[in-house]
This record gives structure tokens, C-alpha cells and sequence, in this order.
């Protein structure tokens, strides 16, 4: 087979065209190696330019010279399958082994019959928990989370109150090094104790970090190892091994308050639902919402007397391995490393979930404005996905346009969400999450206009991203602000995204 395909191929043959220019003959001549691997077009070309050719023949030459090509290579294609039919019938190559060769190239070249990849442990426990969650164990499930949520929520308070200690014992000292500043100490006593306070408190935070960081790798592996046993026990109820752990888990659920001891209680919230359509010809059906809330209220874990912690968890858990994820932009500083404000508030609230701002290794490289680093969330209350977006204090100033980092930030973040199955965001409207004084009336409303129109118009690119997929834009503004201004903002959605109407049908008689 291989001496045959040799001997047809690298053959040289000649193209012969022959033209007239007014009473004179001429030939062209041109030695082609077969087969060709130059496109027709582009050796035509060649062949204008090379020889100087009239401009007259140029169509007739290409199409001449085509179909010379195209004649030749199928010569040797009929040649070659001849000399190998000819090579089986003599015997000179196996029946048996060919066919395993063809058997084997059609098989590695067809999707239907490509061996398929083998799933990872990750995709099969992502397939059991999803079995799981949806069926009667999914209680079971929740209270064992919650136990672990309640484990480190007391670590993370015992972390807190030692934090708290340390800082008071070294205030007193700060405050009687002070006391003998000018008279037996010097700047330098000051600033060596200073050094030393810092350093202590360092050493504090990382024995916690790792305390924290040992114990939700600790939970996680056995709750893992739990879920999956759980499955084949109900798989096999005969020869159950947590069956018994199924029955009293449930009555072993402990009710108790945050790691500090205080209660979150629910706050009287505002809320507008709008329904719009955008697209150009394709018109794509979102929903938006415009909440007065506070940003962590979608990151804690909520109780009350009527539904209680479970039941609040549960839609959460039902689409955590799905196409319909819940993402939430909270706008931090440039420290990665940093523990501090909004990133320390949300760790708190965070109990064991798979919080990196918190429990990651330190990394000591700033971030730009702009920029975001996202983290991956398994039980927090009602978000999957958690965008860190870097502002700085320029989104307090009244003078920032559509081209500022922050609201670019927001343009790549909608993008991340598109590819990455996040049908659900919650963005801070006002691009801060506290009100203070510079932030008057005509402020909130020109910021608020700014971002509703970027917002509109990164979801117009949407459809270009994800084929025109609906979707729920949350825009979420202080608790403080007033009730008036909540309702101003309400007004001003719907002129922006021009909010599709009712239309009421009613027949004549």
C-alpha cells in the first residue's frame, strides 16, 4: 500500500495552454508536481504575473487550469485505489489487518464512536449530591451543614473575642509608653513596641487562619466522604450503615446563634420587580429587581420562626451543581491579603463555606481597579459565586463616566457570568455599599443613571455572548438610604430599560 501511494505521488506532469494575441500563436508550458499542494488561485496568479500574460485569457487560464488539476489528481486516486485492490487480491496485504486499520481510523475520527472521557471525582460527586439534594435526604444534608456552619461560626467568635483581648492589653500599654514619651522613653521605644503589637497580632491572625483553615479542610473531607455514603446506603437500604445516622440526625439539629452571640434579625427591606425585553431583532426576556439591602444579607445564614435556616438553604443547595447559579459583586479594596471592612464582615457571617478570601494562602501582589478575583461558595444563604470587585475612592466622587474601571469591571464581570452559567446577579447600584455625606440626592441619581445605561447596554452584548439567555439583574442600594430616594430610583428604571407593559384585551358585546 505504501509503495503504491509512493509511486503515484511526487509525479511530475506538464500543463500545456495554448492562446492567440491577433495573428500569433503562443504556448505556455508549466511543470506541475502532482499532487498539488499550492490553491489553483494562487498559482494562477503566479503564473499572470510570472509570464506577463494578457489580462484577456486570464479567465479562460484559471478555468483551464482547474480543471487540469482536478483531472490528473483523480487519475492518481483511481491509480492508487486500482494498485491496492490489486495488492489485496495477491495477498501481498492482510484482509484482517486492513479492516482493524480502517475499523480503527473511521472509530478515533467519529465523534459517536470516540471512547468517552472518564468522569473525574468531582463530576461524580457532583452527581450525587445533586441526586441527593433532590430527594428525601436533602434535611439530613442541610442539618449536617448547619452543624458545621455552627463549628466554625464558634471558632471564628473565639478568634474574634482573643483578637479583641489582644488589642485592649496592647492599647494600655501603647497608652503608658506614651504617657513617658520626652521623659525615659524615646520615639524609638514607641516605635519598637509599635513593631511588636503588629507583629503579635500577625502571629495571632495566622494561628487562627490555620486553626480555620484545618478545620474546614477537616469538614470537608467528611462531609464528602459522608454524602457519598449516604448515597449508597440509600442505594442499598438492606444493608444500610447510615440508617439509623439518617433517623436521628434530624433531631439532633442545634439551634444557636451567631459565633458572637448576637441574632440577625430581618430588616424591613424595599423591592421593585421589572420584566423588560431587549435585543434588536431577537428580543430576550430578563427580570430586574432594585432592592434596599444589605450586601451580606445574601451571604449569612437567616433565621426565623416560620421557615427557620433549612428551608431558607434549600433553593441554594437545589441549584448548586446546575445552569442556574447565583453570583454577587461585592466591591472590596486592592489587598488581597487584607482582612479587613466588607471582606472581614462577609468571612464572618461565611461559617464553612469555601471562602478564599479568608482561608487562602496570603498572596502579597496588589490588584488595579477594575479587576476582580471570584470565589466559589457551597452553602452561603443565596449565592453561589462571589465577585471581589477592586474600587478605589474614586467611585465616591460625583465625575466618574462609563469608561472607569469599576463600571468596566462590571462589563467583564456580566461576561464571566454569560460563560460560566451565573443566571443570577447582584450588583451595588451606587458603586458602594455605605452612604455617606458627598452622596446627596442629584449624586445618587446621576450614579444611579450612569449604571443603569452601562448595565443596559452590557446586556444588549449579552446575547452576542451567550445566544440570548434570560436572566435576573439585581441592583441593590444601602440600607440607609431614604425611602424617598429608594422610590426616585425606582421611577428612573423603567424610562432607562423601557419596561414592556400590559397590554388588556377586552371584547365588545
Amino acid at each position: 500500500m505504501k509503495k503504491n501511494r509512493e509511486r503515484f505521488c511526487n509525479r511530475e506532469r506538464e500543463f500545456v495552454y495554448k492562446f492567440k494575441v491577433g495573428s500569433q500563436c503562443f504556448e505556455l508550458r508549466v511543470p506541475l508536481k502532482f499532487p498539488v499542494q499550492e490553491n489553483a488561485s494562487h498559482l494562477h496568479g503566479r503564473l499572470m504575473l510570472l509570464h506577463n500574460l494578457p489580462c484577456f485569457i486570464e479567465k479562460d487560464l484559471k478555468e483551464t487550469l482547474s480543471r487540469f488539476i482536478e483531472e490528473e489528481s483523480h487519475r492518481d486516486y483511481d491509480r492508487e485505489a486500482e494498485a491496492a485492490l490489486e495488492a489485496v487480491k495477491s495477498g501481498e496485504v492482510d484482509l484482517h489487518q486492513l479492516a482493524g486499520t480502517w475499523a480503527k481510523a473511521y472509530a478515533e475520527t467519529t465523534l459517536e464512536h470516540a471512547r468517552p472521557e472518564e468522569p473525574s471525582w468531582d463530576e461524580d460527586f457532583a452527581d450525587v449530591y445533586h441526586d441527593l439534594i433532590h430527594s428525601p435526604a436533602s434535611e439530613t444534608l442541610l442539618n449536617l451543614e448547619h452543624n458545621y456552619f455552627v463549628s466554625i461560626s464558634e471558632l471564628i467568635g473565639e478568634r474574634d473575642v482573643e483578637l479583641k483581648k489582644l488589642r485592649e492589653r496592647q492599647g494600655i500599654e501603647m497608652e503608658k509608653v506614651m504617657q513617658e514619651l520626652g521623659k525615659s522613653l524615646t520615639d524609638q521605644d514607641v516605635n519598637t513596641l509599635a513593631a511588636q503589637h503588629f507583629e503579635s497580632q500577625q502571629d495571632l491572625e495566622n494561628k487562627w487562619s490555620n486553626e480555620l483553615k484545618q478545620s474546614t479542610a477537616i469538614q470537608k473531607q467528611e462531609y464528602q466522604e459522608w454524602v457519598i455514603k449516604l448515597h449508597q446506603d440509600l442505594k442499598n437500604p438492606i444493608n444500610s450503615s447510615l440508617s439509623e445516622e439518617i433517623k436521628v440526625q434530624p433531631s439532633q439539629f442545634r439551634e444557636s446563634a451567631e459565633a458572637n452571640g448576637r441574632v440577625y434579625e430581618e430588616q424591613r427591606k424595599l423591592e421593585e420587580s421589572f420584566t423588560i425585553h431587549l435585543g434588536a431583532q431577537l428580543k430576550t426576556m430578563h427580570n430586574l429587581r432594585l432592592l434596599r439591602a444589605d450586601m451580606l444579607d445574601f451571604c449569612k445564614h437567616r433565621r426565623n420562626h416560620r421557615s427557620g435556616v433549612k428551608l431558607h438553604r434549600l433553593q441554594t443547595a437545589l441549584s448548586l451543581y446546575s445552569t442556574s447559579l447565583c453570583g454577587l459583586v461585592l466591591l472590596v479594596d486592592n489587598r488581597i491579603n487584607s482582612y479587613s471592612g466588607i471582606k472581614r464582615d462577609s468571612g464572618s457571617r461565611n461559617g464553612g463555606s469555601d471562602d478564599k478570601t479568608k482561608t487562602a494562602d496570603r498572596n502579597y501582589l496588589n490588584i488595579l481597579p477594575g479587576e476582580f478575583y471570584i470565589t466559589r461558595h457551597s452553602n452561603l444563604s443565596e449565592i453561589h459565586v462571589a465577585f471581589h470587585l477592586c474600587v478605589d475612592d474614586n467611585v465616591k466622587s460625583g465625575n466618574i463616566t462609563a469608561r472607569d474601571p469599576a463600571i468596566m469591571g462590571l462589563r467583564n464581570i456580566l461576561k464571566v457570568c454569560c460563560t460560566h452559567d451565573i443566571t443570577t446577579v447582584s450588583i451595588p447600584l451606587l458603586l458602594v455599599h455605605d452612604m455617606s455625606e458627598e452622596m446627596t440626592i442629584p449624586w445618587c441619581l446621576r450614579r444611579a443613571e450612569l449604571v443603569f445605561k452601562c448595565v443596559k447596554g452590557f446586556m444588549m452584548e449579552m446575547a452576542s455572548w451567550d445566544g440570548g439567555i434570560s436572566r435576573t439583574v439585581q441592583f441593590l442600594v444601602p440600607q440607609s438610604i431614604s425611602e424617598e430616594m429608594f422610590y426616585q430610583l425606582s421611577n428612573m428604571l423603567p424610562q432607562i430599560f423601557r419596561v414592556s407593559s400590559t397590554l388588556t384585551l377586552t371584547s365588545k358585546h
